[in-house]
């Protein structure tokens, strides 16, 4: 199985499987002579925990931060780091009745047709729990990228037919921060927390969008052909379990509007060459141009639902299918720490990118 790295300079490699001993991370490219916050990690890592709340699985896991190389005395020595976590409450029984049937919307049939085999406990490397290495990889590059005072949070934009209406500039973060959705908006947030206990009152799933804004990330990053930093950001954001799509800026909402209304003037101000909106999310050409760079990233709704459906099982005989194990009737509570990791591991790589190519 290839596609396990992630990264040019600052890289992480993915090991593990849902139902195994654990999952891990190995990040090569950290710089020597950092000195790391495991607490700042762990708390990353218990933001996408399972069990924390009704909106979530009920799994109980920890998730507790294991270091096992690459650090001395609280500092980064420069030899990979590598990170592992131990599962302790998969319950692979949970799965045995379905390990001939193809889930619909599940990696089940495409994962047999590729390797000749499957993992149906909990989907093997399928599994959303994978993204915990992601996580920690990103954590890392947060506490590097806020060295460099680049700072990156995202909140629930939508749920379902729910979505927040103005920018984020219009909202109250203190109120974001204090709440499971991290939503800044305490009339949507109301209503987007009934719509996902009643979809699981239903035995139902259901999605939502995730924006995310990055702060104080220098103009000058991005390649402009292949590498642009939006087509980067949107590799590593779809490669999110359950990430159906992403824009950035206006994204979609252009289609509504003219070239001198979507148009970012230029002017200068205290703080040097800004534009006076900022519809081209903080890219143009595809390089980043000073601005906020802001991008949503849509999640479709789970698939292993309670709810039964018709599907088929290896021989080609149709069955009912229904899932009974312990599933999130909504990813967007934890998928935004998610969403920040992966931003995170494409502009620190960029960064590093940049300086590498200063004489």
């Amino acid at each position: 199985m290839s596609g396990n790295t992630f990264g040019k300079i600052f890289k992480i490699t993915s090991f593990g499987e849902s139902h195994g001993a654990g999952l891990g991370v190995v990040i090569d490219g950290c710089p020597s002579n950092i000195r790391l916050n495991l607490e700042q990690i762990q708390q990353e890592l218990n933001r996408r925990r399972p069990g924390q709340s009704d909106l979530s699985s009920p799994r109980k896991e920890m998730d507790e931060l294991q270091v096992i190389s690459g650090l001395f005395e609280g500092r980064t020595t420069g030899a990979p780091l590598c990170f592992f976590i131990e599962n302790k409450d998969a319950k692979s029984e949970d799965y045995k009745e379905w390990d001939q049937i193809y889930r619909p919307s599940h990696a089940d049939y495409t994962y047999l047709q590729k390797y000749g085999l499957r993992d149906h406990r909990g989907s093997g490397r399928a599994s959303a729990r994978e993204t915990i290495n992601r996580v920690i990889g990103g954590a890392v590059a947060k506490q590097l990228l806020a060295e460099k005072g680049i700072q990156i949070f995202s909140y629930t934009e939508q749920i379902g037919h729910i979505k927040m209406q103005g920018s984020y500039v219009d909202y109250n973060w203190p109120l974001a921060f204090s709440n499971e959705l991290n939503c800044p908006d305490s009339d949507s947030l109301q209503q987007m927390l009934q719509l996902i206990e009643k979809v699981k009152r239903e035995g139902d799933s259901v999605g939502g969008t995730i924006k995310c804004v990055i702060q104080g990330c220098p103009a000058g990053l991005g390649e402009p052909v292949f590498e642009k930093m939006q087509a980067l950001l949107g590799s590593a954001i779809l490669s999110i379990n359950a990430c159906k799509g992403i824009d950035f800026g206006a994204g979609f909402d252009s289609l509504h509007m003219t070239g001198s209304s979507h148009n970012d003037l230029f002017n200068h101000s205290d703080e040097g060459i800004k534009t006076k909106t900022n519809h081209s999310g903080g890219i143009q050409g595809g390089i980043s141009n000073g601005m906020d760079i802001v991008f949503r990233a849509l999640f479709k709704p789970v698939a292993t639902i309670a709810k039964a459906q018709n599907t088929i099982d290896q021989t080609g005989r149709e069955v009912s299918f229904a899932g009974t194990g312990r599933h999130d009737p909504c990813v967007v509570p934890r998928a935004m720490v998610i969403v920040e990791a992966m931003a995170a591991l494409v502009i620190l790589d960029l960064y590093m990118e940049n300086q590498a190519k200063k004489w």
